[in-house]
C-alpha cells in the first residue's frame, strides 16, 4: 500500500527513510509538539515551500529546464485568491473562483512561454522567462486597482478557517483549536496530495521520457518521442502546481503584495534550496525545503544567544551578531554543497548503495 501510495519510488536509504518520516510527524504534529504563533507560521511556510519547490524540481531536476519565472506562477495562485476574496467576498465561492481563475490564467501564460521559447537553448530560454517574470512583477505593482499595487491586498477568508473562529473553548494539550490550527492542517493535506501527485507524474512514462530528455534531448528526439510537446507539458505542469502553492501561501496569509508572492528573492531561495536537497527527487524538495525555511526562520535567534554568550570576546560576538545572519546562512550553503555535492538526498541514496 504504501509503496504504491509513493508510486514504488522509495527513499532508497533507512537514513533519508528516517528523516522523511520525521518531517512529515513533525509537520503533522508541529500545532502540538511546538507550540506559538511563530513556530506555525514556520511549519506552514515549510509546506508552502516544499509544494513550490518539488513542482520547481519537475521542470529543473526532472526535465532539465531553467526557469526564472516559477515565481511569476507562484504570484498568479497568490493573487487569484486575493482578489477573488476582496472582490468577491469571504466564501468558498471566492476562494473556488480564484483558484480556478489563478490556473486558467498559469495554464495559458506556461503554454504560451513554453511553446515559443522551449525551442531556443538553455540560457536563452532563461533569459525570457527572467524577462517576462519582470514584466509580471512591474504590472502587479503598477495595477493598483486590481492588485493594490505595491501594498498588496488584505482580505477575509470563511470564518471556518479564520483565527477568530474557535471549535471548543478549552485548550487541547495547550493549543487553541480555532480556525488557524484547520487551516493549517487544510494546508498540510493540500501539500501531501500534492507531493505524492508529483511522484506519481515522476515515476509514470511519462517522467521517464522527461528523464531521457534531460539526460539526451537529439537521442529522445531521434527515438520518436516529439521533445518540444513534452518539455512544454512539463512546464504546464509545473506551473500549475506552483499556482497551487501560492494559492496556499495567501490561504495562510489572508495578505498578498508583489514582494510577498513575486519577489526574485524566492526564486533564489527556491533554486538554493533545489541544490541542498538534490535535483531530480522530490523527496529533496522536502528535505531541502524544511531544513532552509527553518535555518531562515532561527538563524537569527541562534546568533542572537551566541553572541550572548561569547559576550566576553569582541570579536567573537561581532561576528555572531544577529545583523550576519545572511552571512552565516551563505556559509551553511557553502559547506552543504561542499559535502553534498549531488544534495542531501543524493548523498544518502550513493551512501547506501556504497
Amino acid at each position: 500500500m504504501l509503496k504504491r501510495l509513493l508510486s514504488h519510488d522509495s527513499p532508497r536509504s533507512h537514513l533519508l527513510a528516517m528523516l522523511l518520516i520525521t518531517v512529515v510527524l513533525g509537520l503533522a504534529f508541529a500545532p502540538f509538539i511546538f507550540p506559538g504563533v511563530k513556530a506555525l507560521s514556520v511549519a506552514a511556510k515549510v509546506l508552502v515551500f516544499i509544494v513550490l519547490v518539488a513542482s520547481f524540481d519537475l521542470l529543473l531536476g526532472y526535465t532539465g529546464i531553467v526557469s526564472f519565472a516559477h515565481t511569476m506562477f507562484f504570484g498568479i495562485g497568490a493573487y487569484g485568491i486575493a482578489i477573488a476574496a476582496t472582490r468577491l467576498g469571504a466564501g468558498w465561492g471566492a476562494m473556488l473562483v480564484g483558484l480556478g481563475g489563478a490556473l486558467v490564467v498559469s495554464l495559458v501564460l506556461s503554454f504560451a512561454v513554453g511553446l515559443f521559447s522551449l525551442r531556443v537553448r538553455a540560457i536563452f530560454f532563461a533569459m525570457i522567462t527572467l524577462a517576462v517574470a519582470s514584466a509580471f512583477q512591474t504590472l502587479a505593482s503598477q495595477l493598483s486597482d486590481i492588485t493594490g499595487g505595491e501594498d498588496g491586498l488584505t482580505f477575509k477568508l470563511p470564518e471556518l478557517i479564520s483565527p477568530s473562529f474557535e471549535f471548543s473553548d478549552e485548550p487541547f494539550l495547550g493549543v487553541s483549536l480555532d480556525g488557524r490550527l484547520l487551516c493549517y492542517y487544510f494546508l498540510f493535506v493540500a501539500a501531501v496530495v500534492l507531493v505524492l501527485a508529483m511522484l506519481r507524474i515522476v515515476n509514470s512514462p511519462f517522467g521517464r521520457v522527461l528523464q531521457a530528455i534531460r539526460e539526451n534531448e537529439f537521442r529522445a528526439e531521434a527515438i520518436g518521442y516529439r521533445v518540444v510537446v513534452y518539455r512544454t507539458t512539463a512546464a504546464v505542469l509545473s506551473a500549475l502546481f506552483a499556482t497551487l502553492a501560492g494559492a496556499m501561501l495567501a490561504i495562510w496569509l489572508r495578505y498578498n503584495g508583489p514582494d510577498t508572492s513575486l519577489s526574485f528573492e524566492i526564486m533564489v531561495d527556491v533554486l538554493l534550496i533545489v541544490v541542498i536537497g538534490g535535483m531530480g527527487t522530490i523527496y529533496g524538495a522536502v528535505i531541502g525545503a524544511t531544513l532552509f525555511v527553518i535555518a531562515q526562520s532561527y538563524l537569527q535567534d541562534l546568533l542572537k544567544l551566541g553572541s550572548s554568550a561569547a559576550s566576553d570576546l569582541p570579536w567573537l560576538s561581532a561576528l555572531l551578531s544577529p545583523d550576519r545572519w545572511l552571512l552565516w546562512l551563505g556559509v551553511l550553503f557553502v559547506l552543504s554543497v561542499y559535502y553534498f555535492p549531488t544534495g542531501i538526498v543524493g548523498r544518502l541514496r550513493t551512501r547506501a548503495l556504497g
